[in-house]
């Protein structure tokens, strides 16, 4: 049977698409350093890339997961333009891929305030056509919902997206969702962790995409 070709992509966006995870490391230390001194380290920092705030701070204290956030934001929102930066070519391999007629959608656990900071730092505002951040569902990756609210707003079928992204959440839920998935190998947590998960493709350069929409590449 013919794989149908690729019509929309479906992004991560932290880690994915801008590199946050400097700005992330530091955000979570900044956190519970005062809190926990000389208990974490960077590297304790790289598991809480990925899932959402409330699930990476409930794992050290559900009751004061609340107010870690709201530190957390506080201190992120200070310095996101400082340390978050482009991961190499995905600005150009956007635009490009626009200029193919191929549509693009963020699919992100991030709050929409945070996502809109993030998307004017790289510039590319105008080439995503539906951003859904966790402040539209109810649930976020790995269950399904973000991915298929995407599809349902681009009048999209399964058969025609791919979810990329650089987490497991990312390829779950693309799973979840149904959808063909692509982990990204500049992942912080290392291609050999996504690829536990299985995903159709692993992106070695941001212009890989290019090849897989051309149909160039096979799942």
């Amino acid at each position: 049977m013919t794989t149908r070709k690729i019509k929309g992509l479906l992004f991560d966006f932290d880690g994915t698409l801008l590199d946050t995870n400097e700005l992330i490391i530091q955000t979570f230390l900044h956190v519970l350093e005062p809190e926990f001194p000389g208990k974490y380290t960077r590297e304790d920092m790289i598991p809480f890339i990925g899932p959402s705030l409330v699930e990476s701070f409930s794992t050290i204290d559900p009751m004061r997961a609340k107010e870690w956030i709201r530190q957390y934001r506080q201190w992120n929102d200070i310095h996101h333009d400082e340390l978050a930066k482009e991961f190499v070519g995905v600005k150009s391999t956007l635009q490009v891929l626009k200029k193919k007629g191929i549509r693009l959608a963020i699919v992100s656990t991030k709050r929409i305030d945070s996502l809109s900071k993030g998307l004017r730092l790289l510039g590319v505002e105008d080439l995503f056509e539906v951003v859904v951040s966790m402040d539209d569902v109810k649930h976020v990756k790995p269950d399904p919902e973000p991915i298929l609210l995407a599809l349902e707003k681009m009048n999209l079928e399964k058969e025609d997206v791919l979810m990329i992204g650089d987490n497991s959440h990312d390829i779950l839920g693309g799973q979840n969702a149904g959808v063909r998935t692509a982990g990204v190998a500049w992942s912080m947590r290392g291609e050999a962790f996504l690829m536990q998960f299985k995903p159709d493709y692993m992106l070695h350069h941001m212009s890989d995409l290019l090849a897989i929409v051309e149909g160039q590449i096979n799942a």
